[in-house]
């Protein structure tokens, strides 16, 4: 696990935003789609992202009880959903080399994570349930914070 220049056990407050397009756009996307203007009667399909060359993909479920992290986590080689399910939570992100600026988000809505963006969660309830999609085999790096979020 990296480490951070900083050592003094502290905690930062990051102020989480609502997740918008247009904010969140350079971390990844949020899983939506208003169908087209002409809405019919039948059902209607739409494929929100896709990676082309795959090494096949997982479904996972985490239950989120943590409360504050001192690390975060990057998957160099995957997008990953996070879909809340239950609870609130809080998605912490960074799309810096190190994570020394960080945003957070308030998670109540799915959203897709690119490749690289340095991610954590907590919990705002006593847990939190969300679906995760990603590929099947993950390499991950985690970073130290120094500090508590």
């Amino acid at each position: 696990m990296k480490k951070c220049k900083k050592t003094t056990e502290r905690v930062q407050q990051i102020k989480p935003k609502k997740i918008k397009k247009d904010i969140f756009k350079k971390y990844g996307q949020i899983i939506e789609w208003d169908g087209p203007q002409k809405k019919k009667s039948i059902n209607q399909f739409r494929i929100v992202t896709r990676e082309e060359k795959s090494e096949g993909w997982r479904i996972a479920y985490l239950i989120v009880r943590e409360k504050t992290i001192d690390r975060l986590e990057q998957h160099v080689n995957s997008l990953e959903s996070f879909e809340p399910v239950k609870g609130k939570s809080i998605l912490y992100v960074s799309n810096q080399e190190k994570p020394e600026r960080i945003e957070s988000f308030i998670l109540d809505r799915p959203v897709v994570l690119k490749k690289g963006i340095w991610h954590g969660v907590v919990s705002l309830d006593k847990e939190a349930h969300i679906k995760i999609t990603e590929n099947n085999k993950v390499r991950m790096k985690r970073y130290k914070l120094g500090y508590n979020l």
